[in-house]
């Protein structure tokens, strides 16, 4: 498994194959390593929210709510809470607009994100796992492991960044309501941007 991970291969830890999990069902547990090289599992995270957050630069809906500052924002609101971040980029070697981790990890930084950790997923196992299907779409796992929230980072499925202000933003409303006690009132909405350059 060591030889594995250092060649950047992401692992699923204890699951069958079976359909993406359901809002209400167990978050699959998964092996990855960051831009850094460094080696993170799910399940380290256990007795926290997590935020996984799919990603690919070369996507304009990515653009727009990095370049707006609205998913920095989003992920500094929740990493400020001890919600555990995690960027993850499923995008095949092959695909014109892939990054290498350190380009990757670059242009985080020159983004003002805020995530914990960006990991890469580039054979798309994770990705696949969790049925992620465009960039950016977001789920939030709680601390028993449990996904309450898959969807779009907002309710105003478009490219333009003036439709930012007048959106609902799923993630920020989905903490705040977990945080204060609350059923999460939107658990399942539409994710919305480009579709997931997965290795075939």
């Amino acid at each position: 498994m060591a030889a594995a991970m250092a060649l950047g291969a992401t692992l699923l830890l204890d699951a069958p194959a079976h359909a993406a999990p359901a809002v209400g069902q167990p978050a699959p547990d998964f092996v990855a390593v960051d831009t850094a090289g460094q080696r993170h599992k799910l399940s380290d995270f256990a007795g926290k929210y997590v935020v996984l957050e799919w990603t690919n630069p070369g996507c304009p809906f990515v653009r727009k709510h990095y370049g707006s500052g609205n998913m920095p924002a989003t992920q500094k609101a929740a990493t400020a809470k001890g919600v555990v971040w995690l960027a993850i980029n499923s995008t095949e070697r092959a695909a014109g607009d892939y990054l290498p981790p350190e380009r990757l990890a670059a242009w985080m930084q020159e983004q003002s994100a805020a995530a914990t950790h960006v990991l890469m997923d580039e054979d798309g196992i994770i990705g696949q796992a969790y049925g992620a299907r465009t960039t950016p779409h977001l789920y939030i796992i709680d601390p028993k492991g449990v996904l309450v929230y898959a969807g779009g980072i907002d309710s105003i499925p478009s490219a333009r960044v003036d439709d930012i202000k007048t959106a609902t933003n799923y993630v920020n409303q989905a903490l705040a309501e977990a945080f204060g006690g609350k059923p999460i009132s939107a658990a399942s909405t539409r994710a919305y941007g480009c579709s997931i350059k997965y290795k075939t």
